[in-house]
């Protein structure tokens, strides 16, 4: 289990499909309770509007995410303006600290003494990754990982990227949704049950088998 406010930050990612930058640019005035509205995104120290028009707008903000960022607000002293996500210094918050200090050490465990890699120094055993956890493919990956699941979900391309908020709808086709392999694996057993099906007729049938 992440503390706060890691796994408030990995819950915007996956939820909303916010990139890095704009996760570090939230403020809580354009919180709702209903919508996330991106007005800035900060790429290193640098504070700037999002790269596109289409960016600068609302996210649908679903219950799981509203929890996460209503005990987040209370745990901050209940501000009404403000970084959601800020350091001590009142900065943006480094994501990368976040990752490195929090969130690796939760996913990278060892299997024998659940220790996390860092911690694993003079063990008395080699570590060996617990491979029952997840791994960590980057905070872009939950972007990605959102398109596709809501196209698996039937979602129409033209409102995933509403969504995503990518000026094309192109932009979302070609690089965001991803098809899953077990997907590729479903499809290719229709195509074997049919193949057998058709056998199966052309054998009572006394003809050549051929796929329909």
């Amino acid at each position: 289990m992440l503390a706060y406010p890691a796994s408030t930050a990995v819950a915007v990612a996956g939820y909303a499909g916010l990139s890095k930058s704009e996760i570090r640019g939230l403020l809580w005035e354009e919180y709702t309770g209903n919508t996330l509205r991106i007005t800035q995104a900060v790429w290193h120290s640098q504070i700037s509007t999002p790269k596109t028009a289409a960016r600068q707008d609302d996210v649908p903000v679903i219950p799981a995410l509203r929890q996460k960022l209503d005990v987040w607000r209370l745990q901050c002293g209940n501000p009404a303006s403000g970084l959601i996500f800020s350091s001590s210094a009142g900065t943006p918050l480094e994501l990368n600290n976040l990752l490195n200090r929090v969130i690796l050490p939760v996913l990278n465990r060892c299997v024998v003494c659940q220790c996390s890699a860092t911690e694993h120094k003079d063990k008395g055993h080699e570590f060996k990754r617990d491979e029952s956890l997840p791994r960590w493919y980057g905070w872009h990956a939950f972007r990605r990982g959102l398109a596709t699941i809501l196209h698996d979900a039937g979602v129409d391309d033209l409102t995933i990227q509403r969504i995503l908020r990518h000026s094309d709808v192109s932009v979302t086709r070609r690089s965001y949704i991803k098809r899953l392999p077990q997907q590729a694996h479903d499809a290719m057993a229709k195509i074997q049950k049919q193949i057998a099906s058709n056998d199966r007729a052309a054998s009572a049938e006394g003809t050549e088998p051929r796929l329909q």
